[in-house]
């Protein structure tokens, strides 16, 4: 499973491309259609898309299956915000996921999965209070085994108030800023997809990684339908001779395509199918809703060995 194989069995109480409601059938287009070209990287002069992500450092993980679908969800949470959100971005934990959700590892995973459990979890935490190890319980990949992965408070979301040699303890934490979903589900075709993107956001896509290897740039016209990783598609342009094409988030870095992107034409890829989520609440700035934690976290802390 080169890339984190998508189609991995999940776990009980997670359905393959589960639809909680009907609410994507709901949604209307515009009257004279859709337009030819759209982004939510340039939506009405604002970019409403977060981070481009790297899933291989500090080592390999086949985990795009979250980085697909948390890239998608924070794209969300900041068109939820509007163009005037007050601070930065809010990126959710990939390492949260990985940690405690019953989607994936780094051997592979669901992004649909990864939506069905941060509604049943209640929401996921934060990229500065998670971030990124590149390991699950299983991996064996550098430092992986040396690293306690077990879902408890400490591995949701931390603070160490000190280095070890002056007695400064890690803490997890009980309060900390997080994201929630409110409904999610799958699409599948240019239209359907078109119609969810240009209604409420980027989604998370199936698409044959192999053929992407070494590419550089440009518009991939490629009939490969072997999916085996997951990105996020942000949105969709139109060229002359190459007809519509889709843009594409990946996450193997900004070194890597169009500083982290690749275009790619519809119909190629097998770039048919995707899942998508929509933000039920989140903590930022403008919302006042943060519970502000010591820099030690000794009034939000929570058991190290409790389960979550």
């Amino acid at each position: 499973m080169r890339f984190g194989h998508p189609n991995k069995k999940l776990a009980a109480g997670l359905v393959p491309n589960g639809n909680l409601t009907n609410s994507h059938e709901l949604l209307s287009i515009p009257a004279g259609g859709l337009p030819q070209e759209f982004t939510w990287c340039n939506k009405d002069g604002h970019n409403y898309c977060t981070m481009s992500r790297n899933q291989h450092i500090p080592q390999y993980c086949g985990s795009c299956w979250a980085h697909g679908a948390v890239s998608a969800l924070a794209d969300r949470v900041k068109i939820a915000r509007g163009k005037d959100a007050v601070g930065t971005d809010l990126n959710p934990s990939v390492q949260h996921v990985l940690n405690c959700g019953n989607a994936g590892s780094c051997h592979g995973g669901s992004g649909g999965g990864t939506y069905q459990w941060i509604h049943q979890n209640g929401g996921v935490s934060l990229e500065t209070s998670n971030p990124y190890l590149a390991c699950s319980a299983e991996s064996s990949e550098g430092f992986c085994p040396h690293v306690n992965l077990q879902c408890n408070a400490l591995n949701v979301a931390r603070t160490c108030g000190g280095f070890s040699s002056e007695g400064g303890p890690c803490t997890g934490l009980t309060k900390y800023p997080n994201i929630s979903i409110a409904d999610y589900g799958s699409v599948s075709g240019a239209d359907a997809m078109q119609k969810e993107i240009f209604n409420r956001g980027p989604v998370a896509c199936g698409i044959a990684a192999a053929p992407l290897l070494n590419y550089e740039g440009g518009i991939v016209v490629n009939p490969d339908r072997g999916v085996d990783h997951i990105i996020s598609v942000v949105g969709w342009g139109n060229d002359d001779s190459k007809g519509q094409y889709w843009i594409v988030r990946n996450s193997w870095g900004e070194f890597w395509g169009e500083f982290g992107y690749v275009r790619v034409a519809f119909g190629s890829l097998g770039l048919n199918s995707c899942n998508w989520a929509t933000v039920k609440d989140y903590s930022a700035p403008e919302k006042h809703n943060q519970f502000p934690c010591h820099e030690g976290g000794d009034n939000c802390k929570g058991r190290s060995d409790s389960i979550v």
